[in-house]
């Protein structure tokens, strides 16, 4: 099963996913590939593989990710190596942008679509606590993020209002089969 974790800025998809990998490391069924982006690792956020823009515009160009996309001046890669994993019978968890769930859906058909959630005011919060875009670029984020809803019947909502370990709790909830 592909699950897709999805969510604004902010929402706290990182942690949760941090919390997941965490409660779920001795489960050999579930695994969390790191994505290739274009952001050098000692940027900060998630534990990705950076990648050139050059080598990431060939390799998207070649059919080398099962999914990409582009957002916030990045490249988002996801590598083939997931099909192996499904076809193994794996659990493959993977935090993409909401722009290619259509994709998604297309070339895998089932799949579980994990929609992290927060009231407006925590996303504010917690965009200001992370300290990467002045009011106005938080403003346009929260802008964004009420303007794309997530739905669909493969499509599972996490609140992520509370504690972090409660997030966490509700994401493995809705990852474990």
């Amino acid at each position: 099963m592909l699950v897709l974790v999805v969510g604004p800025s902010g929402v706290g998809k990182d942690t949760l996913l941090d919390g997941a990998k965490a409660v779920l490391a001795g489960d050999p069924r579930v695994v969390f590939p790191r994505r290739q982006i274009t952001r050098p690792a000692e940027a900060g956020g998630e534990d990705h593989v950076p990648i050139g823009e050059a080598e990431f515009a060939a390799r998207d160009a070649a059919g080398g990710y099962a999914l990409a996309w582009r957002a916030h001046g990045l490249a988002y890669g996801v590598c083939l190596d997931i099909d192996a994993s499904l076809a193994a019978g794996r659990i493959v968890v993977v935090n993409v942008s909401r722009q290619v769930l259509d994709a998604a859906r297309s070339r895998y058909g089932t799949l579980r679509v994990v929609s992290i959630t927060a009231e407006p005011h925590v996303l504010a919060q917690r965009l200001r606590d992370r300290g990467r875009e002045d009011e106005a670029g938080i403003a346009g984020r929260l802008v964004r993020a009420k303007a794309y809803e997530v739905d669909g019947d493969d499509v599972i909502v996490v609140r992520n209002d509370g504690a972090p370990q409660e997030g966490v709790a509700r994401l493995v909830a809705a990852i474990r089969p």
